[in-house]
């Protein structure tokens, strides 16, 4: 007798009470745990209603094709046949789903690119929608742009509190940032002192050559310094609004630049292009491009900042700057074109910047801050990796030197000195008396030399972590007013350039300088 589930001889039968039909009984214990009902009937069932039936010990008969060796042959062949037949639709499968993947992945690609070149001109749109504000034509009335450092044409204020759009620093300027820093990096390991820089003996001899009044009799004050070392100008930034260049070998004014509204905090040469920059306590940055008279015109007045601009500084591929307020925030310039990349804001700096300065190598950034913090930000990323604790009062001034791992930083307590690669001070100098702030520090080009400007000015020769630093000479304020404001050398370290609060420049160096001539 054959289960009326499976068909086949029970092994272990059993049988119905109530319809009297014969299940193998692991199938009909399964199907009434399911259903509970006859699969037959369909009548309600229990496994109660359900008898075992006592069988002798029966072997299963084989079945008729397995009987022969034909037969079994048969049987294999027919395996084998259904084996091939679902061997063939799987690999029909397999090679429908690859092609359904191929096309899928082909549609993402796609995709990828046509988000990637939206973004692009999207950017790009953004960018030369801000270049347009900045540079849109004004009025017929409007006063337009005159050289010689008389007003440039202003461009239309945005508003209070109004908000530009920032582009953004792309993949392909931080792929020449990077490509500047290892190409400078490299150099730096070849570096060798130059056999024309002035020796230590020709330092304790420097005297000073040369005073200059660049600057008005009714708002004295020289509050900022820098020098183009190639062609051995001096440009000066004062408490009277203007900026003014002066050619040292000729000892005669170059060009007097006027436009601020409020005292020029900061300037700056970009070598190699005819472009100098300013920046002011109105709030502004103007970049100035020399033209084939000699003079300068201003070619862009960059409002972005809120409160007093305090310090601007070049990148080394020359190509971009950086400006830091009071504001407590600090922007990344495109030269060109003067755009705002990206205005980085600080929220636990308070009280704004009061100093700026790239490390020679372009990827890391220094700020000095009113707060008496100097933070340590990675350019490409914007983000701030370390910061120095330690002065009292403003951080006045910044300087990295060549050899790419010294820091100098000048507060109202001194100057300290810092190892950038264990990130910690090393050596501090306390020059002066508790009511006299440190103005300005600067190592010379070549890494040797440190100058340092309070109520004098004093020049160390630069040693190491462990070795002394040496003051090799000491410099009076002759100003009268017992605050030198700012410090800078000459090419080759053969003469420094000083400002203090009167408005004279003065020129120390060897009185044998035939280069220097006298006011």
């Amino acid at each position: 007798m054959n289960c009326s589930i499976s068909g086949e001889v029970p092994e272990e039968p059993v049988v119905s009470k109530k319809s009297g039909l014969l299940y193998e009984k692991r199938l009909i214990e399964r199907h009434i745990a399911d259903y509970g009902k006859c699969p037959v009937t369909g009548e309600p069932l229990t496994l109660d209603d359900i008898v075992p039936v006592k069988t002798g010990k029966i072997v299963k008969p084989r079945s008729l094709t397995a009987a022969s060796i034909p037969g079994m042959l048969g049987m294999f062949q027919n395996e084998w046949d259904a084996l091939m037949l679902s061997n063939f639709a799987l690999e029909q499968q397999l090679h429908t789903a690859r092609q359904e993947l191929s096309h899928a992945l082909y549609q993402h690609d796609a995709a990828c690119r046509v988000i990637a070149r939206l973004k692009k001109e999207r950017d790009e749109a953004r960018s030369l929608l801000a270049q347009s504000e900045r540079q849109a034509p004004l009025p017929a009335s409007a006063v337009p742009a005159v050289s010689n450092g008389k007003r440039a044409a202003e461009e239309e204020d945005m508003g209070a509190g109004a908000k530009r759009m920032r582009p953004g620093v792309s993949d392909s300027i931080i792929a020449e940032l990077t490509e500047c820093n290892a190409a400078l990096s490299q150099q730096r390991k070849k570096r060798q002192i130059p056999p024309t820089l002035a020796p230590i003996d020709a330092l304790e001899s420097y005297t000073q050559l040369s005073s200059h009044p660049l600057h008005k009799t009714n708002k004295p004050g020289i509050l900022s310094i820098d020098i183009n070392l190639s062609k051995d100008i001096v440009a000066t930034g004062g408490i009277d609004s203007n900026a003014v260049l002066f050619g040292r070998t000729s000892g005669e004014i170059l060009s007097t630049l006027s436009g601020h509204s409020k005292k020029v905090t900061s300037v700056k040469f970009v070598a190699q292009n005819d472009v100098f920059l300013s920046g002011s306590a109105d709030k502004t940055v103007r970049i100035w491009q020399s033209s084939e008279d000699g003079n300068y015109d201003c070619w862009h007045i960059l409002k972005d900042h809120t409160a007093e601009v305090q310090a601007v500084t070049v990148h080394a591929t020359n190509n971009y700057f950086v400006t830091a307020s009071l504001d407590a925030t600090w922007c990344f310039y495109d030269l060109a074109s003067g755009l705002c990349l990206t205005q980085v804001e600080d929220p636990s700096n308070s009280l704004g910047y009061t100093s700026a300065a790239f490390h020679p190598d372009g990827l890391i950034l220094g700020t000095g801050t009113a707060g008496a913090t100097v933070r340590i930000w990675d350019v490409k990323s914007r983000g701030n990796v370390a910061n120095f604790d330690g002065h009292t009062g403003a951080v006045t001034a910044i300087s990295f030197s060549e050899n790419g791992y010294f820091l100098a930083t000048a507060a109202h307590d001194g100057v300290k000195l810092w190892d950038l690669r264990k990130l910690k001070n090393f050596r501090s100098f306390e020059l002066y008396d508790q009511d006299t702030p440190t103005n300005s520090v600067d190592f010379d080009h070549s890494g040797s030399y440190l100058a340092i400007a309070g109520s004098d000015i004093r020049v160390f020769q630069v040693g190491s972590v462990k070795a002394e630093w040496n003051c090799i000479k000491t410099l009076p304020d002759l100003s009268g007013t017992g605050r030198a404001t700012c410090v800078k050398f000459g090419p080759d370290a053969r003469y420094l350039a000083v400002g203090s609060m009167d408005r004279n420049l003065r020129i120390f160096g060897l009185p044998d300088d035939n280069a220097s001539t006298e006011s």
